[in-house]
């Protein structure tokens, strides 16, 4: 493997196949991954940083992330026989499981919460899985899918699949050293739930360094939590590697797993790599989408206002410095979670069809007449 034989591989994340572990003849491809990644200059100004860098995961077949975890959770599921796929979710997951299991003509079950965003339920169900609204939290969820895992002969992603589906995550990793120019950033900030991701972006930097395609990665690795369900943050500022548990309740419900099965090994990455955690609050997270939103044109959802949110906090309060190069990981878009911020837009002028009622309107909003011929 070298950077010209990757280079000249697709722009997904098939492109880093040799890292992968699934046969890639099995792939259902919908085209996920070799997401953009933005100099984000106006948001750095902004919140007082020299170098930000925004990896864009919202352009994803499905819009988030988990594209990228399916992708190879399906791959393997085909390749040992599995004709049907099932899920746990919070959302962002049953959408993209219900996607794949559609291209690959293959039978869906997706478990998720009740009180899930509309836009997610319909999300997964316009693929014509079994959709399946279970009364509880999702860990309630979770420990329905792992004893029917028992029961049925079904693929459940993230659970009896999930070695294999967590890997995925390495390639935002794998994206962001190449991206740069076969180099690491000074500092990564990304969104917790469960920490697979988090902890998954690390590992790809140091699988690239060991196969001779990038220096030793010296990137502080901090991750980003909503207060109303950060276990793992919890435990950072407590300075523990034992977290607790807590019952999610906060409006970021793609992050809201109170009991990360990552957690332990997340906490142990901030001390490996002298990272950090940080929490947000609901208001907090609505002002991180519309920061993204109004300085870089990036609609995120939720969990992308936890990110932007945390990471403001985190350079105010000097943790991160003005000159360290950070990415942000911005992993589903802004359509999902409507709900969030319907509030918190201005409301639309409404006028006649003649410039003298624009103008009035627009005077009003404003003070002033803009945009007018002199």
């Amino acid at each position: 493997v070298s950077r010209d034989s990757i280079a000249a591989g697709p722009a997904t994340i098939w492109r880093y196949a040799p890292f992968l572990p699934c046969d890639p003849q099995y792939k259902v491809d919908l085209g996920t991954g070799y997401t953009p990644l933005i100099k984000a200059d106006r948001l750095a100004k902004a919140i007082g940083l020299d170098t930000l860098w925004i990896k864009n995961d919202t352009v994803n077949p499905t819009w988030s992330f988990k594209d990228r975890v399916v992708s190879i959770a399906i791959a393997r599921a085909r390749e040992f026989g599995f004709t049907a796929i099932a899920c746990a979710s919070t959302g962002n997951l049953a959408n993209s499981v219900a996607a794949h299991a559609a291209g690959a003509g293959m039978e869906c079950f997706v478990f998720i919460p009740d009180d899930l965003e509309q836009g997610k339920v319909v999300g997964s169900g316009i693929y014509n899985p079994t959709v399946v609204k279970v009364r509880g939290s999702y860990d309630d969820v979770n420990r329905l899918c792992t004893e029917l895992s028992m029961q049925y002969p079904w693929a459940f992603v993230n659970i009896n699949v999930r070695p294999y589906y967590a890997e995925g995550s390495r390639t935002i990793g794998f994206e962001i050293a190449e991206q740069l120019g076969w180099r690491t950033p000074d500092h990564i900030v990304a969104p917790m739930a469960s920490g697979s991701m988090y902890t998954k972006i690390w590992k790809a930097l140091q699988e690239f360094n060991k196969a001779g395609l990038i220096d030793v990665p010296k990137t502080r690795m901090s991750g980003a939590q909503a207060s109303g369900c950060s276990p793992i943050t919890t435990a950072f500022e407590k300075g523990t590697l034992n977290f607790t548990p807590q019952k999610p309740n906060t409006i970021a419900k793609s992050l809201a797993i109170g009991n990360p099965a990552d957690g332990y090994y997340a906490l142990k990455q901030m001390q490996e790599t002298n990272g950090g955690a940080e929490m947000v609050t609901d208001e907090e997270v609505v002002e991180g989408i519309k920061l993204l939103a109004e300085t870089e044109g990036i609609w995120a959802e939720t969990a992308g206002g936890v990110t932007i949110g945390c990471l403001k906090k985190m350079v105010a309060s000097g943790f991160i410095k003005r000159g360290e190069e950070t990415v942000a990981i911005i992993s589903g878009g802004g359509l999902k979670t409507l709900e969030a911020v319907v509030d918190a837009v201005e409301e639309p002028l409404h006028v006649d069809p003649r410039i003298a009622s624009f103008e009035e309107a627009n005077r009003a909003r404003t003070g002033v007449l803009v945009g007018a011929q002199a």
